[in-house]
């Protein structure tokens, strides 16, 4: 399945005249038994994405340093500390709190984290992120963070039966992305595309993609 999902992201990224090699595969691993992503890792899959922090240091036992983690889901403030020893880079920042509680633990663990600004398009209440007004506000606090390093942007759009229902807010979000590296800010990271959308999310410039169940199939628990 690994081998299909990367096909599928070789010709997305040659539709759109991209560069395969730009785009990221995260496996999303919510659910995955530890055995069946080691799987997956023997197999060539070189980061995974976590949405719980207690899941994650389960998984973190068993599987260690053979894999990049990264932080794709709501990460509470009071498992920051936590998360700082576990992930290399954290999705999900919606808050300059959640930014400086990073900062705060990070620096204690004398470590850099990446992290990803989430952006609420869609103006949903359930889903988490800032609204795109206020990104350059936060943008302009971490990176001035000295143990954060801003690398860009990360979104969910609403749920479509049809992908191309999510593509005005990948785009939306490259737009985004682009008006506010134009004003020095570093953003070259746009992690948005899943399962059902992906090569709509490559088409209008992911450089990430979150991929669970076109991996690991339907999720057992």
């Amino acid at each position: 399945n690994l081998e299909k999902v990367r096909e599928r992201i070789f010709q997305a990224a040659r539709r759109a005249g991209r560069d395969p090699e730009e785009i990221k595969l995260i496996g999303a691993t919510k659910g995955v038994e530890p055995e069946r992503i080691a799987e997956a890792v023997d197999a060539g899959l070189e980061i995974i994405g976590e949405n719980y922090v207690q899941e994650a240091q389960r998984k973190y036992e068993v599987l260690g340093e053979r894999v990049k983690w990264h932080m794709i889901g709501r990460l509470q403030r009071n498992k920051a500390r936590h998360a700082v020893k576990l992930f290399e880079m954290v999705h999900s920042v919606d808050s300059l709190k959640l930014a400086q509680e990073l900062q705060k633990r990070a620096a204690q663990n004398e470590k850099r984290i990446e992290v990803l600004i989430q952006v609420n398009l869609s103006g949903e209440g359930t889903k988490a992120g800032v609204s795109p007004e206020e990104v350059e506000e936060l943008a302009r606090a971490i990176v001035e963070m000295p143990n954060l390093e801003l690398k860009g942007l990360m979104t969910m759009p609403p749920f479509f039966d049809d992908p191309e229902g999510a593509r005005p807010f990948f785009r939306a979000l490259r737009e985004l992305r682009d008006r506010l590296t134009e004003r020095g800010l570093p953003l070259e990271e746009l992690s948005m595309g899943m399962s059902g959308d992906f090569e709509v999310a490559i088409e209008e410039g992911a450089t990430m993609v979150r991929i669970g169940t076109a991996i690991f199939g339907p999720r057992r628990y």
